[in-house]
């Protein structure tokens, strides 16, 4: 990781609540996946990144070394102007709103995106906005990173079991977590689909927001999705890659636009 900016990371919710969030199991396959994500991206380095759906610009931070120009697009206005304080000190990295701000950026000016675990929480119509987002902004030829999480087979009892566990020791973020019924457990473990529940608050500027939690999700029906407008040229899963999509954690698209 890029330990320049160590203290600044340190300091976001993100790193508060994932990465060092007193849940070990958890903060392990976190930390893996940003190691994850840095490794895929370093051979294109130089060239100008943006990461949909950047959150509080952790992972921006983590490469600045890499990739000094840079655009984090995040559709909560909270988290832009949070990041855009944060990391003022960091020159050629900008945050803009995944709105009409990243509409305003012009065509196929990235040679590298980004787009961790946000697929997986967006509605039908979302992910085929956020989709043609990528294809647009992609120059010919660009590396499209996306990454999701594996919520079906083995690795989701897995994760069901360490989420249990997480909210009993009130780890923030886990006392309310998503529960299955065991016949809807069983088709998640089949690979089979169960209805994903949407929800609906606002953002705290009073912008509505829907949205999928986990439930539900299948990566390899996304991707099938996802190679309608990408080229998938390779797949691979943290945090323990060997694993396969049984006991992983995420599956890792490395796309070219078609």
């Amino acid at each position: 990781m890029n330990g320049d900016n160590a203290e600044l990371i340190a300091s976001g919710e993100y790193a508060r609540k994932q990465l060092s969030g007193g849940a070990g199991l958890i903060g392990w396959s976190h930390e893996r996946r940003f190691r994850t994500a840095r490794r895929m991206v370093q051979p294109y380095a130089g060239a100008q990144l943006l990461d949909y759906g950047c959150g509080d610009g952790t992972f921006l931070a983590m490469v600045h070394d890499l990739f000094p120009d840079a655009v984090g697009a995040e559709i909560d206005q909270a988290l832009v102007d949070g990041a855009r304080e944060r990391f003022r000190a960091l020159a050629g990295l900008a945050f803009v709103h995944a709105g009409d701000e990243l509409d305003a950026l012009p065509a196929a000016g990235f040679g590298v995106l980004t787009c961790m675990e946000v697929l997986e929480h967006c509605t039908s119509d979302t992910v085929e906005r956020v989709l043609g987002q990528l294809k647009r902004l992609a120059s010919p030829g660009a590396a499209v990173i996306i990454s999701v999480p594996v919520e079906t087979g083995p690795a989701l009892l897995v994760k069901q079991a360490a989420r249990a566990a997480a909210g009993l020791r009130g780890i923030s973020g886990y006392q309310e977590r998503e529960r299955y019924a065991p016949g809807e457990l069983v088709r998640m473990i089949a690979g089979a689909a169960v209805d994903r529940p949407v929800y609906e608050t606002r953002f705290a500027d009073g912008t509505p927001n829907r949205y999928h939690g986990h439930k539900g999700f299948n990566w390899r029906a996304l991707a099938a999705r996802i190679g309608r407008d990408f080229r998938i040229e390779r797949t691979r899963f943290s945090p323990v890659p060997a694993l396969g999509p049984l006991l992983n954690s995420q599956a890792w698209l490395l796309c070219r636009p078609r």
